[in-house]
């Protein structure tokens, strides 16, 4: 029986829980999931080549119709498709069997563009599955073009549950001096585009289900990855122990994931933006 986000998130903390930590112990998990997030840059660089290239799709088969939702995964800022290949896996073996990625442009410089790209692709690829609806999961920015095609073009029809990894749904200042890049100014707090997705959006069908980090450092601060907004049924899950690059990459959030797809049944137990916790080891 698949556990809603709620259940997985009590069931993890239960194992795990949360310690009360001391500065020095701060310092210390701090360090761990630096040195973790360097690790798995230097893997990403090795397979990033890879995801420069856009994927194959697979041709419609009526026939081998899968009877699970198909999944849409959207990548970061300066990042391609290459940071989801362990979630896939993951996806795989759980009988997520049909996942694609979207790919956007590096030169994109406005997210509202990308949101466009995004729902020509769902379009797409609900024709071509059959199915009536997609789930979504975007890391960090991709979670912003998700939001942006759920809330403002008309999304939510189509999309039954937005996973958001790491996502500034309230902005970041982190590296100002990246703000030469249109995009980056886009995921200021106070940008146009994000006083337009905390505007009124009543009606929207879609789920979200945030997790966010409390060692989050491109998250300044931390809590800007949680998405507080009176007419969304959101879940929002902090994960500690690990830090940005991770996110799409631990499998105790790739659990947490699946849960979340899985989760079919009514979301009201979540409305209201509320909180589950995860230890990470």
């Amino acid at each position: 029986m698949a556990l809603t986000p709620t259940a997985l998130t009590r069931h993890i903390s239960g194992r795990f829980p949360l310690p009360a930590f001391r500065s020095a112990d701060r310092l210390a998990d701090r360090v761990k999931a630096t040195a973790l997030d360097l690790a798995i840059l230097a893997g990403h660089l090795v397979l990033y080549p890879s995801g420069l290239v856009a994927e194959r799709r697979a041709a419609a088969d009526p026939e081998a119709a899968s009877t699970t939702r198909p999944v849409v995964l959207l990548h970061g800022f300066v990042d391609n498709r290459s940071v989801f290949v362990l979630l896939r896996r993951a996806l795989a073996r759980h009988g997520r069997d049909r996942v694609e990625s979207l790919n956007y442009s590096p030169l994109t410089c406005d997210l509202r563009t990308a949101a466009e790209l995004l729902g020509r692709r769902v379009e797409e690829l609900l024709a071509r599955t059959g199915h009536a609806e997609v789930d979504l999961v975007g890391h960090s920015l991709g979670g912003l073009i998700a939001r942006y095609y759920v809330q403002r073009l008309g999304g939510d029809a189509r999309v039954r549950t937005l996973v958001m990894l790491g996502t500034p749904h309230a902005g970041t200042t982190f590296v100002p001096l990246a703000d030469a890049h249109p995009l980056v100014r886009q995921m200021r707090p106070g940008s146009p585009v994000l006083r337009e997705l905390a505007g009124p959006s009543s009606g929207c069908r879609t789920r979200f289900v945030s997790f966010w980090s409390d060692l989050d450092q491109v998250m300044v601060p931390v809590e800007t990855a949680r998405l507080d907004h009176p007419d969304l049924v959101v879940h929002n899950v902090r994960v500690s122990g690990v830090g940005h690059l991770a996110l799409p990459v631990h499998p105790t959030v790739a659990v947490g994931i699946l849960a979340a797809l899985d989760d079919g049944g009514p979301a009201a137990d979540t409305e209201g933006g509320s909180e589950g916790s995860a230890s990470v080891a």
